[in-house]
């Protein structure tokens, strides 16, 4: 069978108008699980953390988890939603293997959060992303399925099941439609992802780790005709597992639907699965209604009720959020628009705030972390948060620049250190033998032999051509390795030859 051609992206949005939507599942990092006291501990042997309540054996009773509930409420509040002054779970019912009880603990027409929206900022143009609830549910167990070629379950030879991960406490925010982002679909939303993200990982509610699955989107994408007020029909891609992903599903599938309308062809109301080695979607299953799934109340649960009082408290809890941060530093580093954008896009922000907590300011701290680093973490193919250096080691080293040990030549040898495991700075300047000459007696036995070796250089200066003594300060810097004074030794220079 033929596989349809995609339409070029530009040609889609000009006759397209994209209609978003993204379901982003997060599971907190609580201790016990949703509904029982069994550890959450990641890469955990499979089927260790299991017990009768999350295993969903008869007669075994759920208890909620105050810790999951005051995390979805944080999460809520950070969002600018409405909390709800009672609401209960539902059972939704479903069957695969990855679920113990073959329904799973969620909530429906009654979810725990409402009506709230995140800000968000592309191309220096702001978009709000409205809210339509965040829920509670427990997570479901995980499926490996062995033999085969792609890893899923086509041409698996058999299937296994670790029910660790069954119980967790997973929230799930859902945004209402987002209309009007035209072009610039895919980068809302991603820039939807990494916004919600930080806000999450700034609440401490969550690692949202998306490559161990703390954090998965779900992104929903409909096309409507320009000029038209019916929206198309939507396909889901699952379990999106990074930012970039977001950004190519998104693309990919304006791409394939906008294809599949030139051509008469009508969309499938579907979930897709994203292909990361080619960036593509491919059709999953045929997408359930709400009815589907037969909700009805939890009967083994009561129903929560949320004080006043207690929302309050847990609002006067929240932590700086990442926008009124990002303002804050902006205004205290003096950044341009474009500097804090590429500080925010290096993941960097977290670094440099640290390490000007540790004593550097704020400019030696950027240039590092921008510099340097970002270029070792670019060589390496790993975050820059992920490099083996931390921010007290990087003001170690500017600590040491500035008292005129080290030069920015010298630095970046201890960051060499320092990444290949030699040691903490100190250790690896030691043992490198790197800090600056700037003994007078030393330094001044080096530049009498610079003097010598370049005689007619030595004649330009005293005849009044002081830039010339740029060339003998570099004869001493390669006398030295790079570990002279380069300021003193130009001042001895001139000194000596009587140019000063």
């Amino acid at each position: 069978m033929s596989t349809l051609a995609l339409m070029d992206y530009d040609e889609a949005v000009s006759r397209y108008e994209p209609v978003l939507g993204v379901e982003t599942h997060i599971e907190l990092g609580t201790a016990s699980k949703m509904f029982c006291g069994c550890a959450t501990t990641f890469g955990a042997p499979p089927n260790t953390q299991v017990c009768p309540v999350c295993l969903g054996l008869p007669g075994a009773l759920p208890v909620a988890n105050r810790a999951a509930i005051e995390g979805i409420i944080k999460i809520g509040l950070a969002l600018n939603c409405e909390i709800a002054e009672w609401c209960r779970f539902a059972r939704k019912n479903y069957f695969y293997p990855d679920m113990p009880k073959n329904y799973q603990i969620s909530q429906y027409d009654e979810p725990l959060c409402v009506d709230g929206h995140l800000d968000v900022e592309v191309d220096g143009e702001t978009y709000r992303i409205g809210i339509e609830r965040v829920h509670m549910e427990e997570d479901t167990g995980k499926s490996m399925h062995v033999g085969g070629a792609t890893g899923r379950i086509q041409g698996a030879d058999h299937s296994l099941v670790d029910y660790n991960r069954a119980g967790i406490p997973l929230v799930e925010i859902v945004t209402k439609p987002i209309t009007g982002t035209g072009d610039k679909a895919p980068l809302v939303a991603r820039a939807y992802a990494t916004e919600l993200r930080e806000l999450v990982r700034a609440l401490g509610v969550s690692d949202v780790r998306m490559e161990q699955g703390s954090m998965r989107c779900d992104v929903n994408v409909s096309l409507m005709p320009r000029g038209s007020s019916q929206w198309g029909t939507r396909t889901e891609t699952k379990n999106v597992n990074s930012l970039r992903s977001v950004e190519r599903a998104v693309r990919h599938e304006i791409e394939r639907q906008a294809a599949v309308l030139a051509s008469g062809g009508a969309v499938v109301q579907e979930t897709r699965h994203f292909h990361e080695d080619s960036g593509t979607t491919t059709a999953g299953r045929s997408k359930e209604e709400a009815q589907d799934y037969r909700y009805f109340p939890e009967p083994d649960l009561v129903p929560m009720a949320p004080s006043r009082e207690w929302v309050e408290e847990l609002r006067a809890s929240l932590p700086e959020l990442p926008a009124a941060r990002r303002r804050r530093v902006q205004r205290e580093w003096n950044l341009s628009d474009l500097e804090l954008r590429d500080v925010v896009n290096a993941g960097a922000l977290d670094l440099i705030e640290s390490t000007v907590k540790a004593g550097a300011s704020p400019a030696a701290a950027r240039k590092w972390w921008m510099n340097e680093l970002s270029r070792r973490a670019t060589e390496q193919g790993v975050e820059l948060a992920d490099l083996p250096v931390t921010p007290e080691q990087v003001a170690r080293v500017q600590e040491m620049v500035d008292a005129g040990e080290l030069n920015d030549k010298l630095a970046r040898q201890v960051f060499e250190g320092v990444l290949a495991g030699e040691g903490d700075p100190d250790q690896v300047v030691a043992a490198r033998g790197l800090k600056i000459v700037s003994d007078d007696g030393e330094l001044a036995a080096i530049v009498d032999q610079a003097i010598a070796d370049n005689p007619d250089v030595a004649d330009k200066v005293r005849g009044g051509k002081v830039a010339a003594a740029g060339a003998l300060v570099g004869a001493v810097m390669r006398a030295t390795g790079g570990k002279a004074d380069a300021a003193r030794a130009r001042q001895l220079i001139l000194e000596k030859l009587g140019a000063s």
